[in-house]
């Protein structure tokens, strides 16, 4: 006989710790699936403790701010290895071959199916890649996709992305437009669901970074939209939180961009779900991009 109460009681426990929904039909045992790499002294290099071992600066934290304003992950990263089929070093340095080699947004989709370098692709149901007119002279760049981002394949299309819609709609903005001038294009740092919507882990940015990099350099848009504190830190290599980076316009570079791209820090649009009160903010700030846009020279 079913004890109810205690179903109850492991069902919210469950719920609490983020398995929040049911991803295949029998479950999987993910030990058997990826084992975890153990470091190794041959890892550490010379002069250099294992990986793992303690150190002098705080845990998963660089010693050393970043000292540019783009073109890298930000000073946060640790660079550990993930728990994947891939060691760390491994790769991003495959992360980096694939994504270069691209050179069209269809090979990009294409080398990042065939990525297994990210333990978050074995979780996930979809690889969420862009959506949206890419031809459009705004991209933006979000964090990770959430549940229904996972379930339908394509980035903001839950109750965040509703609210995204409507914030673009109110400068004039829509993501399925056909003209680049009122067109959005939209991606994520990460193409794979967290489980239970975490915050990625610092090697799972790292293992990805490469691929959104290449992205917006094959995009090529005029003006570059961070959508909460992980984009904005990950892209502009950045050590402060998106109440600081929010409202500001920086200068975004990365090698395979013919010029700087003048890049602005929004809040999330989760974020504005739960903290309606810093709507006023967000909408001084969507001002300031339309009026950069509006600004722009017409394209050749």
């Amino acid at each position: 006989m079913i004890d109810t109460a205690k179903a109850v009681t492991d069902l919210a426990w469950l719920v609490e710790i983020g398995a929040d929904e049911a991803i295949n039909d029998q479950p999987t045992d993910w030990t058997q699936v990826a084992s975890r790499r153990t470091p190794t002294a041959r890892d550490a290099g010379p002069g250099r403790p294992p990986a793992g071992a303690p150190s002098a600066a705080a845990p998963g934290r660089s010693a050393t701010p970043p000292e540019k304003s783009f073109g890298g992950p930000p000073a946060s990263f640790t660079m550990a290895a993930p728990d994947g089929p891939l060691g760390g070093n491994e790769a991003r340095a495959s992360a980096r071959s694939a994504a270069t080699a691209a050179t069209t947004l269809e090979e990009l989709h294409k080398a990042l199916l065939a990525f297994d370098g990210c333990p978050l692709k074995q979780t996930a149901s979809s690889t969420v890649f862009a959506d949206g007119n890419p031809k459009a002279r705004v991209m933006l760049v979000g964090e990770a996709p959430g549940e229904q981002e996972d379930r339908q394949g394509k980035p903001f299309v839950g109750p965040a992305g509703a609210l995204l819609d409507k914030m673009l709609a109110a400068i004039g903005l829509d993501r399925h437009a056909e003209e680049p001038d009122k067109a959005v294009y939209i991606s994520n740092i990460l193409p794979w669901r967290p489980p239970g919507n975490r915050n990625p882990t610092d090697s799972e940015i790292a293992a990805c970074l490469p691929f959104i990099q290449r992205h917006v350099e094959i995009a090529d848009p005029d003006i570059l939209v961070f959508l909460g504190g992980i984009s904005a830190k990950t892209l502009l290599a950045k050590t402060e939180g998106i109440t600081r980076l929010r409202g500001r316009w920086f200068d975004y570079g990365s090698p395979g961009l013919t010029r700087p791209l003048p890049a602005l820090a929004l809040l999330h649009p989760a974020y504005l779900l739960r903290n309606p009160g810093a709507k006023r903010e967000t909408w001084r700030d969507l001002l300031s991009l339309r009026q950069r846009l509006q600004a722009l020279p017409p394209r050749p």
